[in-house]
């Protein structure tokens, strides 16, 4: 059985309940997409491998004023596929990080323009890490007693949200702290090479 990374993420959506494709969508924007990017242009043809895997099944449900609408639910097997998935060993990822790719030949750039660039790039961390953040609040306001349980749906989410605060978090540092370095006026001292937040331990 060949099930894709979108696959997976598809199922531990339908694990949590039963959903529309368009239901999927949205929850591929927020929260998946605190941490895996999904083209939402696959959903359907993943749904219908994984029908065909048995692994999901559909009923049309009619609506309202509206076309009908498919409602994907888990099957046992699916559910079974992905409780082994959870706890295979991972491969370590191959990162493609262009920005990390850009600093690697920052030398060569225009000083002022790269701190204007990387300080852009930093309140783009610090929008998602207020989005991400603020799933996590509402979690722990909603949701607070399933929180405590590790077998919850709720403190899977909240642990997962907390990475994408965390990753937010230390980009944003990263991102300050190469345009301070890059609008020092006089040569840099061990001091601010050393200057980097850390994240809490």
């Amino acid at each position: 059985m060949n099930v894709t990374a979108l696959g997976y993420v598809l199922l531990g959506l339908l694990a949590r309940e039963s959903r529309s494709g368009y239901d999927l969508a949205q929850n591929l924007r927020r929260p998946v997409g605190f941490f895996w990017a999904a083209n939402h242009s696959q959903i359907y043809p993943q749904l219908a491998r994984l029908e065909e895997e048995g692994l999901v099944e559909h009923e049309v449900v009619d609506q309202r004023d509206r076309p009908a609408k498919k409602v994907y639910t888990l099957t046992p097997r699916g559910r079974e596929t992905l409780r082994t998935w959870l706890v295979e060993p991972l491969t370590f990822p191959t990162y493609r990080d262009e920005l990390t790719l850009k600093a690697y030949s920052l030398w060569l750039a225009d000083r002022v323009e790269a701190a204007r660039m990387l300080r852009e790039h930093a309140e783009e961390h610090r929008a998602r890490e207020a989005v991400c953040q603020t799933y996590v609040d509402d979690l722990t306001d909603h949701a607070s007693e399933a929180l405590t349980r590790v077998d919850t749906p709720e403190f899977a989410a909240y642990v997962a949200a907390q990475r994408g605060v965390s990753i937010a978090r230390e980009a944003r540092s990263w991102c300050l702290w190469v345009a301070r370095l890059l609008e020092a006026q006089t040569p840099l001292t061990e001091a601010q090479l050393r200057s980097l937040p850390m994240p809490p331990s």
